[in-house]
């Protein structure tokens, strides 16, 4: 490698890492008036829903604009060997969602590198870890 190009790599990653320091530090400070906004956001949130809850509306027009409340159902299981035999017995693999475990695929086709699954799409780019010395 010639000593220009040795130079011209040194700074590329002396200025890569400035940048990222940089960033960190705009991240944090982000985070942390974010976190602020988010739980004042909170607090108006559940006086809202209280006003919803105490006048028995789903929601309200004011001065300043609308809201509404609405219900939001989540799902999820203790026990997924149980909620796999279920889906299986009862033939519901929609409840499934339609994504793969990355890091599972990998492992199964380097340990059976004969094996295929038929529409399996496979996209493989390069990139750089930079860290300080």
């Amino acid at each position: 490698m010639a000593e220009d190009d040795a130079v011209s790599v040194d700074k590329l990653t002396k200025a890569f890492i400035k940048i990222r320091a940089e960033r960190a530090k705009m991240s944090a400070e982000f985070k942390e008036k974010d976190a602020i906004l988010v739980a004042q956001q909170d607090r108006l949130r559940q006086g809202l829903l209280d006003y919803c809850t105490e006048q028995n509306v789903e929601s309200a027009r004011t001065s300043e604009g609308s809201f509404f409340r609405t219900t939001k159902t989540k799902f999820w299981t203790s026990d997924w060997e149980s909620m796999y035999e279920f889906i299986m017995e009862n033939k519901v693999p929609e409840f499934f969602d339609k994504r793969l475990n990355q890091t599972n695929i990998k492992q199964f086709l380097e340990d059976n590198p004969d094996l295929m699954p038929k529409g399996l799409n496979q996209d493989t780019e390069y990139s750089i870890v930079v860290r300080k010395k």
